[in-house]
């Protein structure tokens, strides 16, 4: 396993490691990338069920709609 010094403590930490075991700085690559890995699952999700709920307003306003047409229609 690769080892590197922190600059803050001086102290060896793993390269895949987040942050250090000693003074809790992160590791500012392994961070990013793991935040920018997050952000997109939880971006895709927001965004699906955003989309759940569109369609679900829609759908229930255009059964509406159907709904007085047909009673419309009978009177």
């Amino acid at each position: 396993m690769e080892q590197k010094k922190c600059p803050q403590c001086k102290n060896l930490i793993s390269v895949l490691a987040p942050t250090c075991l000693h003074c809790g700085r992160p590791n500012k690559f392994v961070t990013n990338n793991y935040v920018k890995r997050k952000w997109d699952k939880e971006y895709k999700k927001d965004k699906l069920n955003k989309l759940k709920i569109l369609i679900s307003k829609k759908s229930i306003v255009i059964y509406i709609i159907a709904l007085l047409v047909l009673l419309i229609i009978l009177f």
